[in-house]
């Protein structure tokens, strides 16, 4: 192997494999230097183990504004590597790609590690040269310009370096936050990053048994010291520690805000789409129909699959077991109103061992985005979670990796 090359990437990630397969497929000599044994350990995990490719929003405005104060700086790099460019990279390779709620886009096939693996394809058949199991301990610069990277007690040279070594969020696939400091350590301005977009503990043991459980369409209501702070709609996903899901993903920030407010109750209402009035008309006439049965008996025609025995535990033992033609008028209420306003206490946000994606990084105004190089390095490359620019959960993080590597490949 040799020493000399033309780019240097850091970082096997989505951002990292992208910027060396497109660099190499311009001829370059490309170093891809890897910390793992395996290339895109990142990747194999994201959208819980099926990878959230992009988001097919059709209007790249509507689009952008998803990424909050980076938008104006966004519209050049996506003009360049966009959704439309996402599709016909991957679909040209093989990868048959589907439209799900929210715009999400996931391979037809529901595989991470298919996505890693024609990653993969793309860096070895446009001749990228990988070195993994190999930590980068340093950047190396000389006379105010970046020489290359030390590796172990060996330098490897280049004319452009591209970092690509993510951010924060799960640290146990080597996102340690080394891009981080290297750019600290070369003068650039950042902002300290934090576990953005990151599901909640919550108290209540109910919620953990319900571990596993996800619900689609479901409202939640967030209340700050017995006040309403804001609602979202979307899936629910109950773990071991608490809640998850996109619904909460994208909530994690605004909660955050709240927590430092007083205490922060969550009310889940299983049926958002009907009001309190047309869901006590839909029991009434369930209990009609089976009016010499059980509430147990028949509690499953009326609860979310799965949340029957959970729902029946908060209730009162002896109600349970009545025949629901003796169901009270207050008891009927009383049951739909824990329906519409499931409660639970939030405790706080996981960290970054959980966290989908942390925000932080370098400030985008030392960014020439048009290319991705540094402005205080003519030779230095920038991509994916190493940007400090906000992103809700939904393709959006994965898509500013495709295309800031395609760039930043394309120009270094």
């Amino acid at each position: 192997m040799t020493n000399d090359y033309d780019v240097i990437v850091v970082g096997a990630g989505p951002a990292g494999m992208m910027a060396a397969g497109t660099a190499a497929s311009r001829g370059r000599r490309v170093l891809l230097v890897e910390k793992n044994r395996r290339l895109g350990e990142k990747l194999r995990i994201t959208g819980g183990g099926r990878c959230n490719i992009t988001n097919s929003e059709p209007h790249l405005s509507a689009l952008l504004k998803k990424y909050g104060r980076a938008e104006k700086f966004l519209y050049s790099p996506f003009d360049v590597f966009g959704v439309a460019d996402t599709f016909e990279f991957f679909t040209k390779r093989g990868l048959a790609l589907k439209i799900e709620a929210e715009n999400r886009v996931f391979p037809e096939c529901q595989s991470a590690p298919e996505v890693e693996r024609v990653m993969e394809e793309y860096c070895l058949q446009s001749g990228v040269t990988v070195l993994s199991d190999s930590p980068v301990q340093r950047v190396v610069v000389r006379d105010g310009k970046i020489i290359g990277v030390l590796v172990g007690d060996k330098n490897y040279n280049a004319e452009s370096v591209i970092l690509a070594t993510g951010g924060l969020s799960h640290q146990e696939t080597g996102s340690t936050g080394d891009g981080f400091k290297w750019l600290r350590d070369l003068g650039h301005r950042l902002a300290e990053p934090t576990p953005s977009i990151v599901p909640i503990s919550v108290k209540e043991e109910w919620v953990k048994k319900l571990s596993g459980t996800s619900l689609a369409n479901m409202k939640i209501s967030f209340w700050v010291n017995g006040k309403r702070a804001f609602a979202k709609t979307g899936r629910l996903l109950f773990t071991h520690f608490g809640l998850s899901g996109p619904l909460i993903l994208n909530s994690a920030k605004k909660i955050s805000e709240l927590l430092h407010e007083g205490k922060v109750i969550a009310k889940i209402d299983l049926y958002p789409e009907q009001d309190f009035s047309e869901l006590e008309q839909e029991i009434l006439r369930l209990f009609e129909e089976n009016k010499n049965k059980s509430l147990r008996n028949i509690a499953k025609l009326i609860l979310p699959e799965g949340m029957t025995p959970t729902i029946l535990a908060m209730l009162d033992a002896g109600l349970v077991e009545r025949r629901v033609h003796s169901v009270t008028k207050e008891e009927r209420k009383a049951i739909i109103h824990l329906l519409k306003a499931l409660p639970c206490t939030v405790q706080g946000l996981m960290g970054y061992d959980r966290a989908v994606i942390a925000d932080g990084g370098v400030d985008i105004s030392e960014i020439d985005m048009k290319t991705m190089r540094s402005k205080k390095y003519h030779n230095l490359y920038i991509t994916g979670d190493l940007l400090h620019v906000e992103r809700p959960s939904g393709g959006f993080s994965l898509q500013l990796c495709w295309t800031s590597g395609y760039v930043a490949g394309l120009n270094a």
